[in-house]
């Protein structure tokens, strides 16, 4: 059988990796695959930057979109990064070439993600994504295969690493944020811009692809709600624990009576979970299905080889011929189902108010809650000297998202409060 010939666009972390895994497994690939895998060009920004694995065997072109439609490239492989640019141009020149594509790309996929799978269709190709989430962890392949026969209610999971490695550093040593924040820059865990992770942006990206696949829906990233960790503090996490939780940066999806949930935030979920334990830079998702129940995949989400290591998984895939649809069914057949707004939301809060320790603060915020119809179900204040500034914390039964948002805006306008109040989402997961 004739090889699989690829075409690399990007030689970072992850391009390096890919020709690394590449070349020292060749033997392995082929008995997997029944026919040999081959690079036959690559591109990079930079030609004299070494990468730590040899390149002279390879054509080298300066532009990626030389890629497009070679005779002598099967499977163009994007690694550059970035929802639009060269790497939109790339992928989509090349799916219209009638070329199968493989990416790492989540920007990409969460923004044009319906319009690629349209021109795959067209011209039947594969695009292969797996390590466009959670680096090494199956999960595109879990949806996409193994439980294809189900129908999926809801899924959510720990989407990225960085800012797992954050919360679990601010749990274990009690530092600040910031200090937290750059250590992480320090290690390699987090960018020098670390907006993206942080914020909660790349996370939503994520989410958005795994939503289209489990719902049958076309991509919707504009409709996820975003927030990210940068408010939690080390006070907040010892809280958590107190009250028997932990905090996370989760992604949920979900299928309720208002429509399609899609939000990534900070949540408080029990301290006996089933992603509870997952730490540092490690990712974790859950899927729930009419017929499998639960499944829980975990693993680490970034890093050249286990993301390299997805990339050659769909590779693989193409070697063997399977051909899948983008989103599991033709475009044609995907579903517009309604977009659950976050105000729609209704569960449970953990609210923290700094206060200036007085009395009649309590019930001043009691009324509020009161007014909104929000039950406490536990409270704690430690307050030391008059007029000294303290949390004033509680955790509440399930309340309405919009009546949370009002009785925050109002929390807000007391005098005794003196920083922007806080408020987390408990989730029972």
């Amino acid at each position: 059988m004739e090889p699989l010939r690829l075409g690399i666009a990007g030689l970072g972390t992850v391009g390096a990796g890919l020709v690394s895994v590449v070349q020292n497994n060749a033997a392995l690939l082929r008995s997997r695959c029944g026919r040999d895998v081959q690079i036959v060009a690559v591109n990079a920004r930079d030609r004299a930057r070494d990468r730590g694995v040899d390149l002279s065997d390879y054509r080298w072109v300066d532009d990626a979109r030389d890629l497009i439609g070679a005779d002598d490239i099967d499977v163009v492989v994007e690694l550059i990064g970035g929802e639009d640019g060269i790497a939109l141009e790339l992928v989509e020149g090349a799916l219209k070439a009638g070329q199968h594509v493989v990416t790492a790309n989540k920007a990409l996929l969460a923004v044009h993600g319906t319009r690629l799978a349209q021109a795959a269709d067209t011209t039947g190709v594969h695009v292969g994504f797996e390590a466009a989430v959670a680096g090494g962890i199956p999960i595109i392949k879990g949806l996409r295969e193994g439980l294809a026969g189900n129908r999926i209610t809801r899924l959510y999971g720990i989407l990225n690493g960085t800012s797992n490695y954050i919360m679990t550093a601010m749990r274990d040593d009690g530092s600040p944020f910031d200090e937290v924040l750059a250590e992480a820059q320090r290690l390699g865990y987090a960018e020098a811009d670390p907006a993206l992770d942080i914020g909660g942006g790349d996370a939503a990206h994520k989410l958005a692809i795994l939503a289209s696949l489990a719902f049958g829906r076309p991509v919707d990233f504009d409709n996820v709600h975003v927030e990210g960790i940068q408010a939690i503090t080390p006070m907040d996490i010892e809280f958590a624990r107190e009250f028997g939780f932990c905090v996370k940066l989760l992604g949920i999806a979900q299928v309720s009576e208002h429509g399609v949930e899609q939000r990534v935030h900070p949540c408080m979920i029990p301290q006996t979970g089933p992603i509870a334990p997952v730490d540092g830079v490690f990712n974790a998702v859950v899927v729930e299905g009419d017929a499998v129940d639960v499944a829980t995949f975990i693993g680490r989400g970034a890093g050249a080889g286990p993301t390299a290591s997805a990339v050659v998984a769909d590779i693989v895939d193409i070697a063997r011929g399977l051909r899948l649809p983008f989103y599991n069914v033709p475009v044609s057949d995907l579903v517009s189902t309604p977009h659950a707004p976050i105000e729609r939301r209704h569960g449970a809060y953990y609210i923290r108010l700094m206060v200036i320790d007085r009395p009649g603060v309590i019930a001043e915020v009691s009324a509020i809650l009161r007014d909104e119809d929000i039950s406490v179900e536990s409270l704690l204040q430690r307050g030391r000297d008059p007029e000294e500034v303290v949390p004033l914390v509680m955790t509440t039964h399930e309340a309405d998202e919009d009546a949370m948002l009002r009785a925050l805006e109002r929390f807000g306008d007391l005098d005794a409060v003196s920083e922007t109040p806080l408020t987390i989402r408990i989730e029972d997961l």
